[in-house]
């Protein structure tokens, strides 16, 4: 948020919203892996059964009847449902164009033709390192040479060749080397995503979080990188929020563009959303799609200006980043109407500056006497259970 501001700020009235056109299914929060920035909700264990196959198909044919178009299928791992196929082709079946968001594990030669034959458009294949000991590190298993295979398999079947990375302190310095596995592998696109700080990465955050100069080195052997296979890879560079003056606009802005359903149900503006205090989100079990996203009081609850706080409510880019990232503002401030204080203009910034300033200490210093066993990481676990803590108490 930037710029002068007006002495009689125009208040306008929430919009009324388009078609929810990226529908995001989490099938499931089963994962075989145990990634350390897992945005999946920390307390993922105590969340209700899984939807059953019948009423994942109605939720696609709703949101489909109501305008999406673009569908997501993560988790978790969304290959440990059994009915992966029937609800790709559903889907298919109804017009949408399917991207399956996948570690790779479970993805024999018998299950990718099987998506094929049923429809599936795109695979969206993660890594977590460039090294087999770095890779299987950060996410606690042995996977490096299954996802090479599988990458293999995505080529074979004609998919184009789609890698992500998720960029932190432990990896960000391996970025040459991710992207020269990447060419090897054949990638036709790599999103290189510096971690976003919420689920186990927000627990983790006093490890991953890079310096600047960090940050620094990796954007330029990627620009150099770029430039050496320009017009055979497309790379994209997300940097993280706490290295910005401003923020981005989180979806759109909430309730705008996006619609996620979480396994057992839970209908969400945003995938991290769930951990918002005072937000009754719907559930697909109860209500239908439409009046989920046109009249359940927790879509409309971040749409428009209304709710917004100063400086957000009187600043001229109020309608480009809607104040920032709803979670965010949250974890950071412990009030989700606040603005995001990524924002230099925030009343809280200096909470991000002095993360920032704790990760370019940690990254001149290294670790003292004593860190590790002070700060340890914390791998995503389905036998833990642990609530959201914001940096500073929640209001009441």
């Amino acid at each position: 948020m930037s710029g002068a501001v007006p002495a009689s700020p125009v208040q306008t009235a929430a919009p009324s919203p388009g078609p929810p056109l990226w529908l995001l299914l989490e099938l499931t929060y089963r994962c075989p892996l145990h990634c350390v920035f897992c945005y999946n909700p920390t307390d993922f264990a105590r969340t209700g059964a899984e939807l059953p196959t019948a009423e994942w198909l109605r939720v696609l044919r709703e949101a489909r009847a109501l305008g999406a178009v673009q569908l997501g299928l993560s988790g978790g791992e969304p290959l440990v449902r059994e009915d992966l196929e029937a609800i790709v082709a559903e889907a298919h079946a109804l017009g949408f164009y399917i991207n399956l968001i996948t570690s790779g594990v479970g993805l024999t030669r018998a299950r990718i033709a099987a998506l094929k034959d049923a429809g599936l458009d795109h695979i969206q294949l993660s890594f977590q390192d460039s090294t087999r000991e770095m890779n299987d590190f950060l996410s606690s298993t042995r996977t490096f040479e299954l996802k090479s295979q599988v990458a293999a398999l995505i080529r074979e079947f004609g998919y184009p060749m789609v890698l992500n990375v998720v960029l932190h302190r432990l990896n960000i310095d391996h970025v040459g080397e991710i992207l020269e596995m990447a060419e090897a592998l054949g990638a036709q696109y790599v999103e290189l995503a510096n971690t976003q700080y919420y689920g186990w990465a927000w627990l983790n955050r006093a490890h991953l979080l890079p310096s600047r100069a960090q940050l620094e080195r990796a954007e330029a052997v990627t620009q150099r990188f770029r430039e050496r296979v320009a017009g055979r890879m497309q790379i994209y560079f997300v940097v993280p929020d706490y290295f910005e003056r401003r923020p981005k606009a989180c979806m759109n802005g909430l309730g705008s563009v996006f619609l996620a359903i979480a396994p057992d149900g839970i209908a969400m503006p945003c995938h991290a959303a769930r951990m918002l205090p005072g937000l009754e989100l719907p559930s697909v079990r109860a209500a239908d799609i439409r009046s989920i996203w046109y009249d359940s009081a927790a879509f409309n609850r971040f749409r428009g200006e209304g709710w917004m706080k100063e400086p957000c409510r009187s600043c001229p880019e109020r309608g480009k980043d809607f104040g920032g990232c709803r979670c965010q503002a949250y974890l950071l401030t412990g009030d989700p109407d606040n603005t995001d204080p990524v924002c230099e203009l925030s009343p809280q910034h200096a909470l991000v500056t002095a993360a920032v300033e704790r990760a370019e200490r940690a990254g001149r210093e290294g670790p003292g006497p004593g860190a590790a066993r002070e700060q340890v990481l914390v791998f995503r676990d389905h036998r833990r259970s642990i609530p959201v803590v914001t940096e500073v108490p929640a209001r009441r």
